[in-house]
Parts: structure tokens; C-alpha cells; sequence
């Protein structure tokens, strides 16, 4: 297996053997170096041999070895043709995802009350290993059916939240019968927090536009302190897709599919299976989107108890997802077509002029929110025209090393030293482990920006550098 160089960022290998698609990677020299060390390119090999996919299995510049799917990879198969829907293009943490507000602090006014914020923002946002801020049947199956909509109407956050959230924060087609009772009893406690891991809430502060008219659009301007929130759809998405597998593993046989990896189970988006699964998957979808909407929420109560006052603008930028599966048209060689488009650690990216973004963005594409680690840049982009991968680019940094080997570099004791040092401000929900996201265990993540830039995926707006963070 030889991947060979076809542009100034894009790297090839011909189908081969049962490859129904050639595989492609967005990638600097260096970044896809990276990738051949681990076995995120086999992955990608995989992926194509899905049945129904088209154009290619693709993967963004921050690629890295995941369950089936690499993370980071992107595919579409042809619902009309026998296209497959697979969990494991989607992840077990469904629309995990990432939501930006924009203050009217600069870093001055955050200095002068930093240790207040981040003590509020401390008590105020739940995290770590089954840790929820809300609780309640009624509410949880009115988030499953409606997403961040039913948090609004029970009081949390505001009405034009919904305006400046993908899919305004309800995914269609959920079916909450699908998710099970063991799903409920994971997730039901669970709603309003970060969860563990590599999510976080980031106080930020914007340090360089690259483009004024899109950052205009966005509500972003230099020195300006923004809130990123990171996280999903916590112990209910990964309890739905480890049912959704089970269920499928099963199914494939039934209905001929043989595939090189079984984590690439998968089945005819045209299936009781497929309908089940997709139903499944939006409705977690939508405790994800009420999740993120509750922590903004938390955030914005945070802020104002330490300043004393509401005033401080805290309005919602744009809120993505980077793990789905979602149903949309596209061209293919020439023709539009109904695909089932596989995100899996890829954020979807509009253009200008898109009919789905809200009136105020359409001339300008929508806001692509792409993290960092704690110890670097995150950045905003904007969706451009004529984008190769099914309106999709990167989703983050992409790890580097495994959390293993992060924790044998440094303590998480050490890590948090470093970090102050920079004058960023850390409260993680445990020490030790915060050396597992130390920000040497990523890669860099302006590389991975240029990537999308030169690839034609995205276009910078802003970057944004870390001054205060809450971990899980």
C-alpha cells in the first residue's frame, strides 16, 4: 500500500484490491508522516471498501487511528444505490462538538477578575466521569426528541442560540424508542456537563483576524475574550452506538455485507437496521445539542456572578458537530445524489450561499470552529465554494501520541505548572490526568489550518488563544 503525492497538500492510492474508491488524505509533508506511523491510513483503506461509497474515503489533516473509521475521516455513500450506514464513521460519541461564545470583555477586563471567573466556572460546570448538572425523565425525553429547543423552553439559555447552531439544535429524524433504557440510565443524569477526557471549556481571547468581513459577520474582533465549550453526547451516544454495533453485527449477514474490519459494521441506510440507527443517532444528537446549550448557559451565569453584571455580551457564535451521519444532497460526476455523509471527527463546512445557514451568514459561509490543545491556539474558519469533501473540513489538532505515552513525558502536576507559566489558568476535574492532554501530546494545529486553507476546505477567520481552561 503506497499513498503517492497528486497536489501540494493531497495524497492518493488508487483502489486496490476490493477498494470500491480511491482513499485520499489532506496533509503536509509532515502531518502525513505522522499519519503513515500509525495506522490511520489502513483505515482509510477500509473505509472504501464500503458498499455504496463515492468519490473517495477521505481524511482531513488531523487523521489519527480510531474505531473503524479513522478520526478525522470522511465518507459518502449513495442512499438511492445501496449506500451503508456504519457507526463507526460517527463515533461512540455522537455530535460530539464544539460551541463558541463571543464576550464584550477584552483580556484586561478578564485579568482583573480572572480568579473569579475561573472559581465560577469551577463550581458551575459539572465534569469528570458521570457528573450531570440536570436530572429528570420528562426533561430528558423531551431533550431526545427535541434537542436544544426543549432545554430553551425549560429556561435555559436564549431564543437566538437556536439561530446560531447547526441544524438550530435538533436533529431531524430523531426517534427516541430507539435508544434504550440502559442508554437512559447512563445519560439521564448527565446533562449539562463536560464529561472527561479531551473536552473543555477554554477561555480564550483573540489574538489575529485573517479575515475582518467574516469576523464582522461572526461577532468577533481582536482582543476580544471568547468561551469554547467541547463535548457530546456523553455516556447516552456511547451506550447507543455500542447497542447500534451489536444490532448491526448481527443484521450484516442478512443483508450480504462483508467488510475488512468488523468495527466497520455497517448496513443499507434503506434498512429497518439503517432507519433504526440513524433515528437512534439524532436523537442523541440531540442530547448533545441540549448539552452544549446547557453549559453555555452555566457559562454565562458563570461569568456574570464574578463580574456582576449580565452585561457582558456572551453571544452564541456558532455551535458545530464533528461526529455524524447525516443525509444530504451533493454532486456526484456531475449529478446531484442523496448521500449518507459520514463526519467522523470532521466538521461540516458550508459555503456562501447555502440555504441552510442562517440569513445573516449566508454571504459569508458558516462559522467552522477548529480546537486546539490547552496549551495552543484554537481557530475559527469559514465554509468556502466549491469544497472537494462533501462540504467538510478538519475538526481539531489530532492527537499525536497516545495517552499513555503523554503521561510518561510529564505529570499532570508539571503540565499545569507549564500552562500558568504561559499565563493560562487551569481547573481540571483531576490532576493526574490532565498529563493525557498535555498540549505536546496534539499536533500542531496551525499546520493543520493551513492544510485546510491551501486543500480549499475552509478559510481562517481568527485565531484565538487560551488564557484560562476547564477540564474534565
Amino acid at each position: 500500500m503506497a499513498f503517492r503525492r497528486t497536489g501540494e497538500v493531497t495524497w492518493e492510492l488508487a483502489p486496490e484490491g476490493g477498494m470500491l474508491v480511491p482513499g485520499r488524505v489532506f496533509a503536509s509533508e509532515a502531518l502525513f508522516a505522522k499519519a503513515e506511523s500509525d495506522r490511520a491510513l489502513d483505515q482509510v483503506v477500509n473505509v472504501a471498501h464500503l458498499p455504496g461509497i463515492v468519490e473517495a474515503s477521505f481524511a482531513m489533516p488531523d487523521i489519527h487511528w480510531g474505531y473503524g473509521f479513522p478520526i478525522g475521516g470522511v465518507a459518502a455513500t449513495d442512499v438511492e444505490a445501496g449506500g451503508v450506514v456504519s457507526p463507526g464513521g460517527v463515533g461512540f460519541d455522537i455530535c460530539c462538538g464544539v460551541r463558541l461564545l463571543a464576550s464584550n470583555l477584552d483580556e484586561a477586563a478578564f485579568r482583573r477578575h480572572q480568579k473569579a471567573i475561573m472559581a465560577e466556572l469551577d463550581a458551575r460546570v459539572p465534569r469528570g466521569l458521570g457528573k450531570g448538572a440536570i436530572a429528570g425523565r420528562r426533561l430528558l425525553e423531551a431533550v431526545l426528541e427535541r434537542g436544544a429547543a426543549a432545554v430553551l423552553d425549560a429556561g435555559f439559555g436564549e431564543p437566538r442560540d437556536l439561530e446560531r447552531c447547526e441544524e438550530r439544535g435538533t436533529s431531524e429524524g430523531a426517534d427516541p424508542s430507539t435508544v434504550s433504557e440502559r442508554a437512559r440510565e447512563r445519560g439521564g443524569g448527565q446533562l449539562g456537563s463536560l464529561g472527561a477526557g479531551n473536552h473543555f471549556l477554554e477561555v480564550q481571547v483573540v489574538d489575529r483576524i485573517e479575515d475582518a468581513e467574516a469576523a464582522g459577520a461572526f461577532g468577533l474582533a481582536a482582543g476580544m475574550v471568547t468561551v469554547m465549550i467541547h463535548c457530546g453526547s456523553r455516556g447516552l451516544g456511547h451506550q447507543t452506538c455500542t447497542d447500534q454495533l451489536a444490532e448491526m453485527g448481527r443484521a450484516m449477514s442478512r443483508h450480504g455485507i462483508e467488510v475488512p474490519d468488523r468495527q466497520l459494521a455497517c448496513v443499507p441506510v434503506r434498512s429497518m437496521e439503517g432507519e433504526r440507527y440513524l433515528g437512534a443517532m439524532a436523537a442523541s444528537a440531540n442530547f448533545a445539542w441540549a448539552n452544549r446549550h446547557v453549559l453555555a448557559d452555566g457559562t454565562r451565569k458563570a461569568f456574570a456572578a464574578a463580574v456582576g453584571t449580565t452585561k457582558l455580551g456572551m453571544d452564541l457564535v456558532f455551535d458545530v458537530a464533528h461526529n455524524l451521519a447525516k443525509i444530504e444532497r451533493h454532486p456526484v460526476n456531475g449529478k446531484e445524489r442523496t448521500l449518507c455523509v459520514h463526519r467522523k471527527g470532521a466538521t461540516r463546512a458550508f459555503g456562501p450561499g447555502h440555504p441552510e445557514l442562517p440569513g445573516d451568514l449566508r454571504k459569508i459561509g458558516q462559522p467552522v470552529l477548529i480546537p486546539g490543545s490547552m496549551g495552543t491556539a484554537s481557530w475559527v474558519l469559514r465554509g468556502v465554494e466549491n469544497n472537494p469533501v462533501f462540504d467538510t473540513a478538519a475538526h481539531g489538532a489530532g492527537r499525536l501520541m497516545s495517552r499513555k505515552k503523554a503521561k510518561q513525558e510529564q505529570t499532570g502536576v508539571e503540565v499545569k505548572r507549564g500552562l500558568e507559566e504561559q499565563g493560562i489558568m487551569v481547573r481540571p476535574g483531576s490532576v493526574r490526568l490532565l498529563a493525557e492532554e498535555a498540549p505536546y501530546a496534539y499536533k500542531d494545529v496551525d499546520e493543520v489550518i493551513d492544510v485546510c486553507a491551501r486543500a480549499g476546505l475552509a478559510a481562517p477567520v481568527a485565531r484565538l488563544r487560551p488564557i484560562g481552561v476547564v477540564k474534565g
